[in-house]
């Protein structure tokens, strides 16, 4: 499985799967062109995106949806509830022809692909995370949730590759300059995870099957590479897993392989 996080952040967000012939992205939150220039920049084929999962509606991960629609064909993963927030907050229509239906907890089939949506806790229509299997690995993409629930942890054993937001130090966001109503809102339980919060989600999933780690969703404002880093560290020491951080500008590309 190759694995790329075209951009990572709150100024978008997009995360591409590929078996070498098929990619899924999940988000779309940085424009077509970005999409495509950073898939080639790591010399990826970007005629290979054949579809795209949306995990909820907020516009750092649905923001080239419109554009989207209008020049490709890639079929559009979603559960009913994000695909009606989405078009509202994009003004657009997702043909029912290109839409692939989700429900979180079901499992779908995708050209082979076991992609499994599973509920968040987030402030969004039906927010999901995402797990995807093949024949020979298990990775998913796990952002923009509040807290940690035994629900979360449950989808994320046995994986091959995680994706795990580390949005913010507690103590950097409530020092800094963000009004009073968006640190509450970053705080609370359908916020975002903080790096300690992080830290206890990974502690409960890592496996000897776990090989890579990529910390995502990193806020520039509230959060340093190096703390994220080192909490991240501290639940890792010991183990043959690979620790790496998404950007918000440059791309990070892996391959992972089962252990």
């Amino acid at each position: 499985m190759h694995y790329a996080a075209l951009a990572s952040g709150s100024k978008g967000n997009c995360h591409a799967l590929s078996d070498g012939e098929r990619t899924l992205l999940i988000d779309a939150g940085i424009s077509l062109r970005q999409i495509r220039q950073r898939l080639e920049g790591l010399g990826r084929n970007a005629d290979a995106v054949q579809a795209l999962a949306l995990t909820h509606e907020h516009s750092d991960h649905i923001g080239a949806l419109a554009v989207i629609l209008r020049r490709t064909d890639w079929a559009i993963l979603a559960t009913s509830e994000t695909r009606k927030a989405a078009e509202k907050a994009q003004g657009v229509q997702i043909p029912s022809h290109r839409w692939i239906e989700l429900e979180a907890g079901k499992a779908a089939d995708w050209h082979g692909w076991r992609v499994l949506p599973f509920a968040l806790p987030h402030d969004a229509a039906d927010p999901v995370a995402y797990r995807v299997e093949t024949v020979d690995c298990a990775c998913a993409v796990v952002t923009d949730l509040g807290h940690p629930t035994a629900l979360v942890a449950d989808h994320l054993q046995e994986l091959d590759l995680l994706v795990l937001e580390a949005n913010h130090d507690v103590d950097m966001l409530r020092e800094g300059d963000y009004p009073p109503h968006l640190k509450a809102r970053i705080l609370s339980r359908v916020g975002h995870l903080s790096n300690a919060s992080m830290a206890e989600l990974l502690a409960k999933v890592c496996s000897p099957r776990l090989r890579q780690v990529v910390l995502a969703h990193l806020s520039e404002s509230n959060n340093h590479p190096d703390l994220a880093r080192f909490a991240a560290e501290e639940v890792l020491r010991g183990t043959a897993t690979a620790l790496h951080l998404a950007h918000q500008r440059e791309p990070l590309a892996l391959i992972t392989a089962p252990a």
